[in-house]
């Protein structure tokens, strides 16, 4: 696409004709039974080890230290999955995914250094959902069972990521961030899923990997790597979603984009 480059990250080598055909960079993550059309987060400067529990920024930490210094001012680069696209804007309900994702640069971009996704609302969450996950952050904040904006940014995380994780990470943040990101999280209903952003900045791009992984790695030291559970052995792929539109929004001039889940597992 011209000046556009799309990481495009999987686990699944049968992917790779799919995400070819829309012209994005197919990355493949985790396992070692990827072809040479792939993109791999395992070689030069790599954590590629820790895959399982930071998910998506084993590839971030390869690009930011293998490629990023490559890259050209003139070119915009964005990031997404093989579950996760941004909408093309203009044709959301086709059920092709050719016509649904993104394809090009929007002339709405070009006043703004960054595009994050459009936040999706936590209220959304089931009730049943909800009660089974729930337990102790219900008792904290019993009001999130009818009170769908009562369900907070935190009190999400508490209910799927464990409880009080997000706060004792967020005491390790620098301290011009600490509190206001501690409000962030406790006041805000929503929030752009899927670590997912499109920038032309290559300081941008330094300045946030720089920011994350410092932080991250100031994490493992409290959570290390025996988490169980999906919930909890991404915790450092949890973290950095909650953080990500905070940082952006607080950081750079940046524009809301519709981002489509869509499991191309099923195609």
């Amino acid at each position: 696409m011209k000046n556009l480059s799309m990481y495009c990250m999987s686990i699944h080598p049968e992917h790779l004709n799919i995400i070819k055909s829309l012209n994005y960079i197919p990355v493949g993550l985790l396992k070692d039974n990827f072809s040479d059309d792939w993109m791999r987060d395992n070689t030069g400067d790599n954590i590629s080890n820790k895959n399982p529990y930071y998910g998506e920024y084993t590839f971030y930490y390869w690009y930011w230290k293998n490629l990023l210094k490559y890259k050209k001012d003139t070119e915009w680069v964005g990031f997404c999955h093989y579950r996760e696209y941004w909408g093309n804007n203009i044709n959301l309900k086709s059920k092709k995914l050719n016509e649904l994702v993104l394809q090009k640069v929007h002339p709405e971009w070009l006043d703004y250094e960054t595009v994050i996704g459009e936040p999706i609302f936590i209220g959304g969450t089931k009730l049943m959902k909800v009660l089974k996950y729930g337990k102790k952050a219900i008792i904290r904040n019993p009001k999130a069972i009818f009170f769908k904006k009562a369900r907070t940014i935190r009190w999400q995380f508490d209910m799927f990521h464990g409880v009080d994780n997000l706060d004792k990470a967020i005491d390790l943040l620098p301290e011009n961030d600490r509190e206001e990101f501690r409000e962030f999280t406790r006041n805000e209903t929503s929030f752009a899923r899927g670590n997912m952003f499109i920038t032309k900045s290559s300081k941008i791009i330094n300045d946030y990997f720089e920011y994350i992984f410092k932080w991250l790695s100031k994490c493992e030291n409290i959570f290390g790597f025996n988490l169980k559970g999906h919930g909890q052995i991404r915790m450092y792929t949890f973290l950095a979603e909650r953080f990500l539109p905070f940082w952006f929004k607080k950081y750079t001039k940046y524009y809301e984009w519709p981002v489509i889940f869509y499991d191309i597992n099923k195609l």
